[in-house]
């Protein structure tokens, strides 16, 4: 994981989705907290095979952009974690096509190779 929890251990739990996959953060997270302490990335470049993990992490880059099983974007930096709430790092699959440079970044990784 890219953030590594050092103090406030202390604050409720809340489970939540990631990518389909069961994940936990603490009331009062935000989605992009909840993401970094999972994982290394908060999603993948639509322009390129980069991985992205946030970049100003207060709301103005637009770099941290997921969605909802349903569609809606929501900004992770700004966006608190609600138990039980679902999230994705990549575009809902019937809401838009993967540029042809981010399905060559997923195939490396599904093959396990670094991007």
């Amino acid at each position: 994981a890219r953030f590594v929890r050092l103090a406030e251990t202390d604050r409720p739990a809340l489970a939540l989705q990631i990518d389909g996959q069961p994940a936990t953060a603490l009331a009062g997270d935000t989605l992009l907290v909840a993401l970094l302490s999972h994982g290394r990335r908060v999603r993948d470049s639509e322009f390129g095979d980069g991985a992205r993990a946030g970049f100003c992490l207060m709301g103005a880059c637009q770099d941290c952009w997921v969605w909802t099983p349903a569609g809606e974007r929501l900004r992770a930096c700004s966006t608190a974690v609600v138990a039980g709430m679902a999230v994705l790092t990549r575009p809902p699959a019937n809401q838009w096509r993967a540029t042809p440079d981010l399905q060559q970044s997923l195939a490396r990784q599904a093959s396990g190779a670094q991007a």
